[in-house]
């Protein structure tokens, strides 16, 4: 997943979906707060609706550790907010886009007060993604050009199964990382390591 790739993506909308008879055509984020799918995970993708089915186990496992350290950190530091999975941050707008992350972090000077009961109209400054057996390239790339696009300064991807991860950057630059290596918070999270050993 080249950084190339991830630009050339930003528009793709090739994704596995199943949107539900009652769903309209397009939605906006306020009708997804709204819309109640037991036991699904959903997103909206320029007006478009994706259902998927729940994480599996190995994958649940995984966006634990991570947000439990990245949790941790954050809050011996004072550093912000760390979310856990499916917290909604509303993308774009007309038509809209919501994302939900496996896990993340925004910066405390960017926290709105009082905190939203809806989605946030924002991107995190940290967006991270544990890959699904089932992900297809072209959908993960898309997420990640959504997030850049946004305004996220950093985004992870990590592969279980791999036992790896990809790092892209605001700036355009990534990195892939070996299972020896860690993760780095970089200038969004001064003094963040996460070996990939600790959480794989």
């Amino acid at each position: 997943l080249s950084s190339d790739a991830v630009r050339q993506s930003y528009c793709m909308t090739d994704m596995r979906t199943y949107i539900p008879d009652m769903a309209p055509a397009t939605m906006t984020a306020e009708e997804l707060l709204l819309l109640s799918i037991p036991d699904k995970r959903v997103e909206l993708v320029r007006g478009k609706l994706i259902v998927r089915e729940p994480a599996g186990f190995a994958h649940g496992v995984v966006a634990s550790r991570i947000a439990g350290r990245i949790g941790n950190f954050v809050d011996a530091a004072g550093l912000g907010v760390t979310f856990a999975a499916e917290t909604g941050f509303t993308l774009e707008r007309n038509p809209d886009t919501v994302r939900a992350p496996d896990a993340g972090f925004v910066h405390r000077d960017r926290v709105p007060n009082p905190l939203p009961r809806g989605y946030a109209e924002f991107a995190p400054d940290l967006a991270v993604e544990i890959l699904s057996p089932d992900d297809r390239p072209g959908e993960v790339l898309t997420k990640i050009g959504d997030w850049l696009r946004a305004g996220t300064r950093l985004v992870w991807i990590v592969d279980p199964i791999r036992r790896t991860a990809r790092v892209y950057r605001a700036d355009g630059t990534e990195a892939l990382l070996s299972p020896e290596e860690s993760l780095d918070g970089e200038d969004v999270l001064p003094g963040f390591s996460l070996p990939l050993s600790a959480i794989l």
